[in-house]
């Protein structure tokens, strides 16, 4: 068996074999589909490719995974051979990736299949747009702010608002600049829409989309977001992995005798999953349940931005053993589920209920139904604050007393 470790760039990577002769140049592979395809057809069935992560590498492996046993995928952060060398080159990049992998201590990088990878592209194309979209609408207020005009008592960008605009006293250039932000806005709006359906037809597809709504503040978007970052779920072993995946454990410094150090959450991982874990955990924290209760017990040691991480933390638990056990969640609001069910069809194109039968969005809309789940889930949120109050920390048996400095035989 041979290692061939591909240091790539822009345009090009450069190949080193490694095999029980020693290390070959393998020269300079040009990154067309062409090239990529020729270069392929050298290599042996029984050949292990290996490459760092970087923009490109996706194209790259789906290229050669038809002519090789494996392709790996090196994580670019934890290759330090390579980022901290003193004598760094193209040749000599390619040939640590080939040595660490044949040794046994390359750090990898799981490669997701087609369609976690088409989901992936999905969200963070609708990331980009609601970003533009922000854009658009800030630079619509700084033509208002310079002008001197005080804000629009209502929704700027509905038609009131619209119409409102029209009236200003503004200069040529800036109404034409108004005009054109709207249409801007306009046009990001229908791509949103047009996204946000093929995001609602995957989710309805998918029964991992469902068990995750029926957790409180999870709709549709933040649960195929999710999704897209976490995967295959059964590569996280422990909740903890997925914790540290998603870059919401705290940094720990400990040598020697000192005292262990806790610091800030490392952030680590897909920042956007990491994001709307934490604008879950703030929607958590204005509902009933067991999750206010525990967002508030934190908020009374360590303030609401601290409690929200941590909330965050314990929501990402929570859904590693959502989707290992295949479990809904406890504590789930029915009415409020087929509510969000509901308005995921609408989102997906179905059509609207028609007569007078009784949609499954009909119950939600009984305040009488509404007031029941939430009464039956501030019980739970106080079962919950009465089962922790009397906790005392205490390190588990048989563990090391980092946090204190000791160490027990």
């Amino acid at each position: 068996m041979r290692v061939i470790g591909l240091d790539v760039h822009r345009s090009f990577a450069v190949a080193m074999f490694l095999d029980s002769e020693g290390l070959h140049n393998a020269g300079r592979v040009e990154l067309t589909q062409d090239a990529v395809i020729a270069f392929g057809r050298r290599l042996r069935s029984d050949d292990e490719v290996v490459i760092e992560a970087t923009v490109n590498t996706a194209g790259i492996v789906r290229i050669l995974q038809p002519f090789v046993h494996r392709v790996v995928i090196a994580n670019p952060l934890q290759v330090r051979a390579i980022a901290h060398a003193k004598i760094k080159t193209d040749k000599i990049d390619a040939a640590v990736l080939a040595k660490l992998h044949a040794s046994g201590f390359l750090p990898e990088v799981w490669m997701p299949d087609e369609a976690t990878e088409t989901l992936r592209r999905l969200v963070a194309q609708r990331t980009q747009i609601v970003q533009q979209m922000t854009r658009i609408k800030n630079r619509l207020h700084s033509v208002l702010h310079a002008n001197l005009i005080p804000p629009f008592e209502g929704e700027l960008f509905s038609l009131t608002g619209r119409a409102w605009l029209e009236t200003l006293p503004l200069a040529g250039d800036e109404r034409i600049a108004v005009r054109r932000y709207l249409a801007d806005l306009d046009q990001r709006a229908a791509d949103l829409e047009a996204l946000d359906q093929a995001l609602a037809e995957r989710a309805l597809r998918d029964d991992r989309a469902r068990r995750l709504m029926t957790v409180g503040g999870v709709h549709v978007t933040v649960a195929m977001g999710l999704l897209a970052a976490i995967g295959d779920i059964t590569r996280f072993a422990s909740p903890e992995k997925l914790v540290s995946y998603l870059g919401l454990n705290p940094s720990v410094r400990q040598s020697g005798n000192r005292a262990a150090q806790h610091g800030r959450i490392t952030k680590r991982g897909r920042s956007h999953a990491r994001g709307m874990l934490v604008e879950t955990a703030w929607a958590a924290a204005r509902a009933p349940g067991p999750l206010r209760a525990f967002f508030l017990r934190i908020q009374s040691k360590r303030g609401k931005q601290v409690a929200a991480v941590a909330t965050a933390r314990k929501l990402a638990v929570l859904f590693w053993h959502l989707l290992t056990k295949q479990e809904d969640y406890a504590w789930a609001r029915p009415a409020l589920l087929q509510a969000k069910l509901r308005k995921t069809e609408l989102a997906a194109g179905k059509p609207a209920a028609k007569g007078r039968r009784k949609g499954r969005a009909h119950a939600y809309n009984s305040k009488e139904v509404r007031d029941r789940e939430r009464a039956w889930l501030e019980q739970a949120e106080n079962a919950y604050a009465r089962f922790v109050a009397n906790w005392q920390p205490k390190p588990p048996p048989g563990r090391t007393g980092a946090a204190n400095g000791t160490r027990t035989s």
